[in-house]
């Protein structure tokens, strides 16, 4: 199985698995399929996928907290799917990391452009990595972080340590560090991840906000570097310095 287009669905109910299962091979995608969480990990442990669909309500079984378990173990984009379409379930998704959001019932149509464009924003972010060997690249530094801008990686400053982003994350991220002291609306934000393709939800700032500000950090819940102006945004108030590193 081509790492590179390899999907795992995840769904309690067979022919969900399978209906989407032929949709993908039909576009020449290779595809497993896993019904529970036991059946997801062994999976992952026997597969590098490139994408995970992943449904919410698996029969006894928290399909968020799957989704929270394998964004702790990997950056492998995710889609989940939902019957319901409450505005609640979503943010709670895109908060535990998932990549897109999907309700039932959805089109073959809406199904596949949604795979297509998580698999393509998975491909831009890698392509940097690709660069020739001794390459400079373009770096920013604050407060013991690292965001390589190259590779678009964010580590610690001391050790090297590689902190996983989603695309949106890194994104966002990006576009506070090339500005620090800029007050941001969450307007001006959501056009610095409107690349992601993904359907707008009034909360999708806040809540990669919130996925940055637990990652970075040293107390999220009194944040000292990206910062809630109220009643205007987002600012970023470290001191950042730009680097070329090898």
């Amino acid at each position: 199985m081509d790492d590179k287009h390899a999907v795992l669905i995840v769904d309690d109910e067979a022919d969900i698995r399978d209906w989407l299962a032929a949709l993908l091979q039909d576009c020449g995608y290779a595809v497993a399929g896993a019904a529970n969480g036991r059946e997801m990990q062994a999976a992952l442990q026997q597969q590098a996928f490139a994408l995970v669909v992943l449904d919410l309500r698996l029969k006894g079984e928290d399909g968020l907290q799957l989704a929270r378990t394998l964004r702790a173990q990997s950056a492998v984009p995710i889609i989940m799917m939902s019957g319901k379409g409450d505005e609640t379930d979503r943010v709670l998704g895109l908060e535990l990391a998932a990549d897109d959001y999907l309700t039932k019932p959805f089109s073959g149509r809406e199904f596949l452009a949604r795979v297509r464009a998580a698999l393509r924003r998975a491909t831009e972010l890698s392509l940097p990595m690709l660069r020739k060997p001794g390459e400079a690249h373009e770096c920013y530094c604050f407060h013991g972080w690292v965001l390589d801008a190259t590779a678009r990686e964010l580590r610690h400053s001391r050790g090297g340590e590689p902190c996983p982003l989603t695309q949106g994350e890194y994104a966002l991220l990006a576009a506070l560090v090339r500005h620090p002291g800029r007050v941001w609306s969450r307007e001006q934000l959501l056009e610095q991840t409107r690349g992601l393709d993904t359907e707008v939800y009034d909360r999708t700032i806040d809540v990669l906000i919130l996925r940055l500000r637990r990652k970075i950090e040293p107390n999220p819940r009194l944040p000292e570097l990206i910062c809630t102006e109220r009643g205007a945004g987002y600012v970023f108030r470290a001191s950042v310095s730009k680097t070329q590193a090898a």
